[in-house]
């Protein structure tokens, strides 16, 4: 059975391609993103196969 690990993140408008293309480069792959708390910015979730 796969066992995956999980990660939020903040995303910051200008530089969301960055963001996601680095933790992208470390494996994770993204799962959703959703408005962050009280509406303000952007998080995302992403996750991995555990090594």
């Amino acid at each position: 059975m796969t066992k995956w690990e999980y990660a939020t993140i903040p995303l910051i408008i200008h530089a969301t391609k960055q963001i996601l293309d680095q933790w992208g480069d470390d494996g994770w792959e993204l799962v959703q993103v959703v408005p962050g708390p009280e509406g303000n910015g952007l998080v995302a979730y992403l996750k991995r196969e555990k090594q």
